[in-house]
């Protein structure tokens, strides 16, 4: 024959108010109001038809029969924790949804994610490539790179770049007959090509001073893959991202012509759920990605 059970948040709100002895402790814990850990308790109390406190000089004590109860209960809830830890620590297998953005995803992860699945071969990733994010995860997504200033509220966000802004170009173009590109006043005979917006020039030629250059001329491109590419094959020069930039600098596709780098204001962040931060498909992932970016800094050469 079944037993009918207390309900879970009265045996919660009685396991909490047990462990610290007061109502209001127990409701900070459980973000609830004293009333309402009160009523909790005296909803349990009826229930099993014994009482479980007693209030002696302001100081609220656990009845006889409340300590022997306390302790079982105690250890139901420890055992439900070490459950749950379990299950998060084994969550190292299955599909893995990770969004970012189309730059990044082709610049950055694409070209490094086979060496993730040789390493996790039980972790199937799936990339979803967004143009935008607006600071929540859908439920259909795990892990995120978010581009920003790390700040979205509820969520998690490890840094991954520290991020530079430097004009690069083709090489062909320090070679331009009757106008190479020897110092920064030089910039005022080539075309600037944006990515976004023509905000990031105009904060880069402002920064170093350089004057004399319309920064409201030349094309603005959606993606920073594409205002590479035109850069790449000699249309202008473009601000450049250190971190997206590095494939198309190291195959000698792009070059630096200067040695003025601005440290961006915005960086690539790994984001998640606060409450997915320890699953560990997403601590595999998490971990092998930062190692990758330390990687890439300790050979950084540019």
């Amino acid at each position: 024959m079944s037993v009918r059970l207390p309900p879970l948040n009265a045996l919660r709100a009685f396991e909490v108010a047990a462990r610290h002895l007061s109502f209001t402790r127990a409701a900070s814990e459980l973000y609830v109001t004293q009333a309402a850990v009160s009523h909790q308790i005296k909803s349990l109390e009826d229930f099993l038809g014994i009482k479980l406190f007693l209030r002696r000089n302001r100081k609220l004590l656990l009845t006889e029969e409340g300590q022997r109860y306390y302790a079982d209960i105690r250890d139901v809830f420890h055992g439900l924790h070490e459950a749950t830890e379990r299950l998060l620590a084994s969550g190292e297998k299955g599909a893995l949804t990770v969004s970012l953005p189309p730059s990044f995803a082709t610049q950055w992860l694409v070209p490094r994610l086979h060496q993730f699945s040789t390493l996790h071969p039980d972790i199937d990733v799936r990339i979803k490539a967004v143009d935008f994010d607006e600071g929540f995860l859908n439920d259909d997504v795990d892990v995120a790179i978010y581009y920003g200033r790390g700040k979205w509220p509820g969520l998690h966000a490890e840094k991954l770049h520290t991020e530079y802004l430097t004009p690069m170009c083709s090489p062909i173009m320090l070679l331009k007959s009757g106008k190479p590109l020897k110092t920064l006043d030089d910039l005022k005979y080539h075309m600037l090509l944006h990515d976004h917006s023509r905000q990031g020039w105009k904060d880069w030629l402002r920064h170093f001073q350089v004057a004399g250059i319309n920064a409201n001329q030349g094309p603005v491109f959606s993606h920073t893959m594409l205002v590479l590419q035109a850069a790449a094959i000699g249309q202008g020069v473009a601000l450049g991202h250190s971190v997206l930039a590095r494939p198309d600098i190291e195959a000698g596709r792009l070059v630096c012509p200067f040695k003025e780098r601005l440290v961006s204001k915005h960086a690539y962040y790994f984001v998640c759920q606060q409450s997915h931060a320890e699953l560990g498909k997403i601590v595999a992932f998490r971990d092998w990605l930062l190692g990758e970016v330390e990687k890439e800094q300790a050979e950084e050469s540019f």
